[in-house]
């Protein structure tokens, strides 16, 4: 049951995001608005080493206020397909080239005001390789066993919807695969 959109507004335009409302009519009639934020769709990598560890990166996250530990992931800049996004972020983040690229899915991060949506992917072979990028001073490349990765989900100590999203979906994908 969509909602017909009657007028949009943008409210702020930033490097990152744009905000709008639309005034929008529900199939019941009513009139009433959205707040919806626009960003660029994204890529989130479950990298896995020949050890069978998943690196994750650590870095401040000024909304919370807190450090926290996540699956790398960033934008794809215009002109850049997402397997190319995942090999360049996968540089700048953990300092490694990923020989093989392989998708798991998709998912969007918060569509109840927000429009990204996340392109998952795997990402194995790596190769040291590091490309710096100037925001990726901060991040702290963390080795985690495969073994660990829901007990860090479970204990809270990895609490980003990106990385439980992309870790559990590995996880799942990781089950099938075994199969085969």
């Amino acid at each position: 049951m969509a909602e017909e959109t009657l007028s949009s507004r943008m409210v702020f335009e930033g490097r990152a995001l744009k905000l709008r409302i639309d005034t929008v009519k529900l199939p019941s009639g009513k009139e009433t608005t959205r707040e919806i934020v626009e960003h660029e769709n994204c890529v989130a990598i479950v990298a896995l080493d020949d050890a069978d560890n998943i690196l994750l990166v650590k870095q401040f996250r000024k909304p919370v206020e807190k450090e926290l530990l996540e699956i790398p992931a960033g934008g794809i800049d215009p002109g850049e397909t997402p397997e190319d996004a995942v090999r360049r972020e996968m540089r700048e983040e953990t300092g490694f080239l990923p020989q093989k690229v392989e998708r798991l899915g998709g998912f969007y991060s918060s569509p109840g005001f927000c429009t990204e949506y996340l392109h998952l992917y795997l990402a194995t072979d790596l190769v040291p390789k590091p490309l710096k990028a100037e925001d990726s001073e901060s991040i702290t490349l963390v080795q985690v066993s495969l073994k660990e990765v829901t007990g860090l989900i479970a204990s809270g100590a990895i609490v980003d919807a990106k990385s439980i999203a992309g870790l559990l979906a590995f996880l799942e994908y990781q089950k099938s695969a075994d199969l085969v």
